[in-house]
């Protein structure tokens, strides 16, 4: 799976938690899920989960406090599936 199919992926499970629509448009790898999104960082637990589930991966705790751009998710789950 390369970089734009995972990219793709991550926006789509992204994409019921965003309540910035007009960001979710125009997304990019630079766009910061909690302040450009607006993805309610309560909910970034189950992103997290989602991304676990979708790409059959295990994220540890401080993995997760190193994503703060959809590039960040992008990038650590391309390094999970090696």
């Amino acid at each position: 799976m390369d970089q734009s199919e995972i990219m793709g992926t991550v926006v789509k499970i992204l994409t019921p938690w965003v309540k910035n629509e007009d960001a979710l448009q125009s997304v990019s790898m630079e766009t910061s899920i909690l302040d450009d999104l607006k993805v309610n960082s309560a909910r970034l637990v189950d992103v997290v989960i989602a991304f676990e589930d979708e790409f059959d991966i295990e994220i540890e705790d401080e993995d997760v406090d190193s994503v703060n751009s959809v590039g960040d998710a992008v990038q650590l789950i391309s390094g999970k599936l090696g």
